[in-house]
C-alpha cells in the first residue's frame, strides 16, 4: 500500500525567531506566531496572545468557525463568559473551546499571556448578540 506524502513539515521556533506583532484579530492585544500553520499546510495555528492595553469593553460575543480550538493560560488570568456563565481561567488552565461556542472575554490581567491553538488555521470569528450581561472589566 503506497504511504500517503504528509504536508507537515518539522518546525523549531524559538522566542526570539518570530516577533510580536499588534495586527492580530484584536487590536488590545499582541500575538506571536509560533511556525505552526506554515508547518502544517494551515490546518493548525499555534500563536501565543498577550495583553497590550487594558481591557475597556473586551471582545463581545462572538463565536469562531473552527474544527478545534484550545486556550492554555501561561501567565495571568482572563476571565470569560462562556454562554451563559463566567469562568476565571488562571496560569496553568486550559481551556477547549468546542466548535461554535458563544463566548465573550471581558477582563484580564497585565500580565495574560496565553497559548492558542486552532483548526483551520485560518479561522474565522463571527460577532452574535446575547441577551446575557457581561461584568465590567477591573480598571488596571
Amino acid at each position: 500500500m503506497p504511504e500517503t506524502p504528509s504536508v507537515n513539515t518539522f518546525s523549531h521556533v524559538k522566542p526570539g525567531d518570530t516577533p510580536w506583532v499588534d495586527d492580530g484579530v484584536r487590536a488590545f492585544f499582541q500575538y506571536r506566531d509560533l511556525g505552526v500553520a506554515n508547518a502544517t499546510g494551515g490546518r493548525v495555528i499555534a500563536q501565543l496572545v498577550r495583553a497590550r492595553e487594558a481591557p475597556e469593553k473586551g471582545t463581545g460575543w462572538h463565536r469562531h468557525q473552527a474544527d478545534f480550538h484550545i486556550v492554555l493560560m501561561l501567565k495571568g488570568w482572563a476571565k470569560f463568559m462562556y454562554e451563559d456563565r463566567e469562568h476565571l481561567v488562571a496560569a496553568g488552565d486550559c481551556v477547549h473551546q468546542r466548535p461554535g461556542i458563544t463566548h465573550y472575554l471581558f477582563d484580564y490581567s497585565p500580565d495574560m499571556e496565553y497559548l492558542e491553538v486552532v483548526g483551520p488555521a485560518h479561522f474565522s470569528t463571527v460577532e452574535v448578540e446575547s441577551g446575557v450581561a457581561v461584568p465590567e472589566p477591573a480598571p488596571w
